[in-house]
């Protein structure tokens, strides 16, 4: 039987997790989800885990492989769960499911439900054997432990129970899992990559960013470099915006909590959400978590007619989500998040040539970064409406409105069943970086909805009173995630357009100095970002030190090009020097730069 990987790798966790209990059978074990590589297991041995038990677990999971065991599922009372668990001492286990008895699934992690086997009505819940390991799933696993695939176990890290840094500190064991041997080696091979380029290490040595213990965690810090990248990737996307006839708009960084209850967020995220108080009111605040609800206000804030649509809002800033402090990782997930956001009012008769617009623009974007994408239709899961805002008629004419938009220019898509937004169906772009790793970027989102829930109206060409479409919409998504991503993307080898410096300008010695930096001069007027390396070191450090700093342009000038008009150039990459007339050289580097090539 041909199974997913997402089965594979959940059922090697099982694997695992059997495979510690029997070495180590007084472990308590957390939570064992899936990952995008494999797996990882949440286990309290009471002590720390070492190299050496990461090898001890790895050898018994083998055995356990070679026995074969099934995977049994069964479903049982959920106080019958809890004496279970209690009786085997597993503590975190007995706390899910205390909480799922009294709380409900509304304050539940996913990777908490998953482990669980929550039934809908959550009055019994499903538990998996493997051989005389029992666990607590929601499941699907493979038939046998053979059909796991190809493992391996790769790294320890700690990690707070839950995600919180007030609850036990516990081991977490990560593992990669893929079909054959050969995917798991291919993807060896591009971690091992990965780790060359990673964009923290490279963040550093290039001065794009930093982190702060009294700033705080996932609160990143923009040197002047880094802030110019930015920078760059915002225009670029304004650029390709500007025709389609957006409009900026700004809103504050925090709004009443009202504002979330109306829209339906505060049901669902009010735990993520950072609390904000008064001494000067009892109202209560919050950093916003997104600008949809607030756009909406714009929008509201006069009367509409038919004549003023599409309305079509864009803003660039940072939104604020309380991360648990485990998960946060470099640019990738971080609790100040800048959105280049942007949101359509529009006619229902408007979405089509509305979502092809975005939908243009983000083919334009990705193509410039060489990245090809793949397109997902995420729609909701039927066996569960009571997660998603809406009736059943307003959904169906959504998911057609995208689906048919894809037909027609071309695209062939997924279908994610149950990935859709809580207020409506989205088309999700996954973008391929240099060493094939996929990540999901840019969206387009219908949402009928939030107009209803804000009662938002605009009146017909006959007097009436209808609701707009809104239209979700993000190209970078996260400005800190992309360019964590591009970072990683390019090694740091940044091309022309978006390098912070363009031109690197090496005097050979002192007496070079000023003809450099009136050379400089001469760049800088026609907008090439330059830089002069006036320090006292000899021309063959300036050049490993240029190297270093992936600039993609060197100039050498020494007495030759202080008597001349012809400059001697290193391009990055390249270990040719090549002597070209200074007026031809510049308006080659401008054209390259507006080309963005």
């Amino acid at each position: 039987m041909d199974f997913s990987l997402e089965t594979r790798r959940h059922s090697a966790a099982h694997v695992m997790a059997a495979a510690i209990r029997r070495i180590f059978p007084e472990t308590k074990f957390g939570v064992g989800p899936v990952v995008d590589s494999g797996f990882y297991y949440d286990i309290d041995m009471g002590r720390a885990v070492t190299q050496e038990d990461l090898e001890k677990i790895a050898a018994e999971m083998k055995k356990v492989v070679s026995e074969n065991p099934t995977f049994v599922r069964e479903e049982i009372a959920i106080d019958d769960a809890i004496a279970l668990f209690a009786g085997m001492n597993q503590v975190y286990k007995v706390e899910l499911l205390n909480d799922l008895k009294t709380r409900g699934t509304t304050k539940m992690s996913a990777e908490e439900l998953e482990e669980m086997g929550v039934t809908e009505s959550v009055s019994s819940v499903s538990i998996y054997r493997t051989g005389d390991f029992l666990d607590l799933c929601r499941g699907p696993h493979v038939e046998h432990a053979k059909d796991i695939g190809a493992w391996k176990l790769t790294k320890i890290a700690g990690a707070y129970w839950r995600g919180k840094d007030t609850n036990p500190q516990m081991q977490r064991i990560y593992g990669l899992c893929f079909a054959t041997k050969d995917e798991l080696a291919a993807y060896e091979t591009m971690m091992a990559e990965a780790e060359k380029r990673d964009h923290r290490k490279l963040g550093a040595e290039l001065d794009l960013f930093s982190f702060s213990p009294l700033v705080g965690s996932g609160l990143p810090l923009f040197s002047p470099k880094g802030v110019m990248l930015r920078q760059l990737l915002v225009d670029f996307v304004w650029d390709l915006m500007k025709p389609y006839g957006y409009s900026r708009v700004w809103i504050p960084h925090l709004a009443k909590v009202d504002l979330y209850k109306t829209s339906g967020h505060w049901d669902k995220f009010q735990d993520d959400l950072f609390h904000v108080s008064s001494k000067k009111t009892d109202e209560q605040f919050v950093l916003k978590p997104m600008n949809c609800p607030h756009h909406t206000q714009i929008f509201a804030s006069k009367p509409r007619s038919y004549r003023d649509l599409p309305l079509r809002y864009s803003e660039v800033t940072t939104v604020y989500r309380d991360e648990n402090t485990g998960q946060l990782q470099g640019l990738s997930r971080v609790r100040s998040i800048t959105q280049d956001d942007a949101h359509v009012f529009c006619r229902q008769d408007q979405i089509h040539d509305e979502a092809l617009a975005i939908y243009r623009i983000i083919e334009g974007f990705y193509k410039t970064f060489g990245m090809p994408l793949r397109v997902r239709l995420s729609v909701r899961d039927p066996e569960h409406p009571e997660n998603y805002l809406g009736g059943s008629e307003v959904w169906d004419t959504a998911e057609k409105a995208l689906a048919d938009l894809m037909k027609e220019v071309g695209r062939e898509v997924e279908i994610g069943e149950g990935e859709a937004a809580f207020y409506g169906p989205k088309l999700d772009f996954i973008a391929k970086d240099a060493i094939g790793r996929e990540w999901q970027l840019a969206t387009i989102q219908l949402d009928f909805n939030l107009p209803e829930r804000f009662a938002l109206e605009y009146t017909t060409s006959d007097g009436a009173r209808q609701r707009p479409v809104m239209i979700h919409r993000a190209i970078l998504g996260s400005v800190e995630r992309f360019l964590g991503i591009a970072i990683e993307h390019f090694a740091g080898a940044f091309p022309l357009w978006l390098a912070p410096v363009q031109v690197l300008i090496l005097p050979v010695a002192d007496r070079h100095v000023d003809f450099a930096k009136q050379l400089a001069a001469e760049f800088t007027a026609r907008d090439l970002r330059t830089e002069v390396d006036d320090s006292t070191e000899s021309v063959g450090k300036k050049i490993r030190n240029a190297e270093k700093s992936k600039a993609p342009v060197m100039l050498v000038v020494g007495d030759k090009e202080a008597a001349g008009e012809a400059l001697t150039v290193r391009r990055r990459g390249s270990p040719d020097q090549l002597s070209v007339a200074k007026a031809e050289f510049i308006d080659a580097l401008v054209a390259e730069v507006a080309a963005r090539t």
